[in-house]
């Protein structure tokens, strides 16, 4: 029997990085039964659509307001159909998801969050590279240039340099020069690595790759301007020291824990 879904609720699913095969299974399901999806037209791989039956409602949100987007989404759940927001990467990165779910308890409907795969996730996939390196970096910090949106005082990528570890920065390549002044600004050398990856996972997904000193040029050269995500930090460079995970003494002190 296939899973039912609560018609009552709104189901916001996390479309994953571009890739149609990286949704997760539960997010494909929610698709095949969809009857009303409103889904983020300028961002999410539209090809996901094709889940969907053939006389499910499609409505792109891009040209949509907050308060379009929440009138379909209400009036599909008074109808009793299965409503799907879909939306780019992980909805707990920037999905905006906290706003369009207080419109909805106004009126007395709740939503359900499927999570899904977020472009960081995909870009490193793509790399082959791991974010944490044994030795190298421990952490990763996610964060995002200030915009139109300011940052908090004290999550400046500048303020956040001093860390020195690995770093993926969202929605920024419109100001790369900017990213890079405050990355220099706040510890990082110019010879950091850096990867600029235009639409991770998609099939015209693009790799940049440089240092600090000269990845805004090399970006700029080639006419990256959004969609795209920068990861910054030595996890990117050649140094390595293998993970004690796999080492005999170390696994077995480890079981013995």
């Amino acid at each position: 029997m296939p899973e039912r879904f609560d018609t009552q609720k709104v189901w916001f699913v996390g479309a994953g990085p571009g890739d149609k095969s990286l949704i997760t299974l539960k997010g494909y399901r929610l698709l095949q039964q969809a009857q009303v999806v409103i889904y983020a037209g300028s961002l999410i791989n539209t090809e996901l659509l094709e889940y969907c039956p053939a006389d499910a409602q499609c409505h792109d949100s891009a040209g949509l307001t907050l308060e379009q987007i929440t009138q379909l989404m209400l009036a599909g759940v008074r109808d009793g159909k299965l409503v799907v927001r879909l939306q780019t990467g992980d909805l707990s990165l920037y999905g905006s998801i906290r706003e369009q779910g207080e419109v909805l308890s106004q009126h007395g409907i709740g939503f359900v969050s499927v999570p899904g795969v977020s472009s960081f996730l995909g870009a490193a996939a793509q790399l082959g590279v791991e974010y944490t390196v044994p030795e190298i970096a421990q952490s990763l910090i996610i964060t995002r240039i200030e915009g139109r949106t300011p940052m908090p005082p004290k999550e400046t990528l500048q303020a956040f340099a001093r860390h020195q570890t690995s770093m993926a920065i969202f929605l920024s390549v419109q100001n790369i020069s900017g990213v890079v002044s405050q990355l220099f600004a706040g510890g990082y050398p110019l010879d950091t690595p850096v990867a600029v990856v235009y639409k991770a996972t998609w099939p015209d997904s693009q790799t940049v790759r440089g240092t600090l000193a000269d990845i805004s040029e090399k970006v700029t050269h080639a006419g990256i301007g959004k969609t795209a995500l920068i990861l910054v930090g030595a996890f990117l460079g050649d140094q390595f020291h293998y993970s004690k995970l796999y080492d005999a003494d170390f696994s077995h002190e480890y079981r013995q824990a």
